[in-house]
């Protein structure tokens, strides 16, 4: 369990909170579309294994296999997506969940994954250039290395959410929204509700990878049980907590979440009585989530029933 009072720590909390925080974006948007999404953690440890395999078998730059590992994830997740994205409520939550597993269990089968000893001993991100300019300078150089990954955590974040926020409030943003309000009205009037939901689905998918991805460079480790069940139910708190509402949502209840455990290891064989009851009188006193303290801009605001 992470100490929060040691600087490494610290750095180490943080990044995290930054990484799962972009994961449970996309477990948001899938909800934006009227879709439960319990199966992040599955692509999560795709993201994780495809940076891992690249970088130890085939020697690719980590700045290159992290959006491979994020466009291999969104290209799965349009094969899969074709066909469960058609179930609403409770039974595409339940596909969704078993994807997890699945994933796990693939990854303990195949010969390329080392099984169940998995990949380790991943290379730190090397040097990132263009036309001869150092941008980012070689991780191994480094006397900070916690304070690299803190930064690139946090600036990935940013503009993750900064993208989400112009997404949900343009033309396709609208029209998504309209998918978990009526589908069947938004088809009528000549609405591709097919094509949105792959989209939103495979954008999800994309976040939950490079996320997952960025997380294991920095354990530099990766195994089929990185990313479990449990990992994909989290995400999902992240947003309940967070408030489903809101596009910043996701990122509040990351952050409360994360944080709360960590304060909670005090209190010992307790801990998971205490924290699980402080969501459920969260969940039932808040139900909009955290967010709903305060007052935001209607234009941040995005209702989800």
């Amino acid at each position: 369990m992470i100490e929060i009072s040691g600087r490494w720590d610290y750095y180490y909390t943080l990044t995290s909170v930054a990484l799962l925080s972009i994961a449970s974006s996309g477990v948001w948007l899938t909800f934006y579309i009227g879709r439960i999404n319990i199966g992040q953690g599955a692509y999560a440890l795709a993201g994780g294994y495809v940076v891992a395999i690249l970088v130890t078998k085939y020697d690719v730059s980590f700045w290159l296999s992290v959006p491979i590992a994020g466009l291999f994830c969104s290209f799965v997740s349009m094969l899969i997506g074709a066909s469960i994205l058609r179930l609403r409520g409770v039974y595409f939550a339940m596909i969704t969940l078993v994807l997890t597993e699945v994933a796990k269990l693939t990854a303990m089968s195949l010969p390329i994954t080392n099984g169940a000893k998995g990949i380790s001993s991943i290379a730190l991100p090397g040097e990132l250039s263009i036309f001869g300019i150092i941008i980012i300078p070689d991780f191994s150089t480094l006397a900070n290395v916690k304070l690299a990954f803190y930064y690139v955590a946090v600036i990935l974040m940013i503009f993750v959410f900064a993208g989400m926020y112009r997404l949900v409030n343009s033309r396709i943003g609208h029209l998504c929204r309209s998918l978990q309000q009526n589908e069947e009205l938004a088809s009528s009037i000549g609405v591709n509700i097919t094509i949105l939901r792959i989209i939103a689905y495979s954008i999800s998918s994309f976040l939950g990878g490079i996320g997952g991805a960025i997380f294991v460079s920095i354990s530099q480790s990766v195994y089929p049980t990185t990313f479990q069940v449990a990992d994909s139910i989290n995400f999902m708190l992240n947003v309940f907590v967070g408030g489903m509402g809101y596009v910043f949502g996701p990122m509040i209840g990351t952050l409360f979440i994360y944080f709360g455990w960590d304060l909670l290891f005090t209190t010992g064989k307790y801990q998971l009585l205490i924290y699980s009851s402080i969501i459920i009188a969260l969940i039932l006193v808040l139900p909009n989530g955290l967010l709903s303290l305060r007052i935001f801009n209607k234009s941040n605001k995005r209702e989800i029933k």
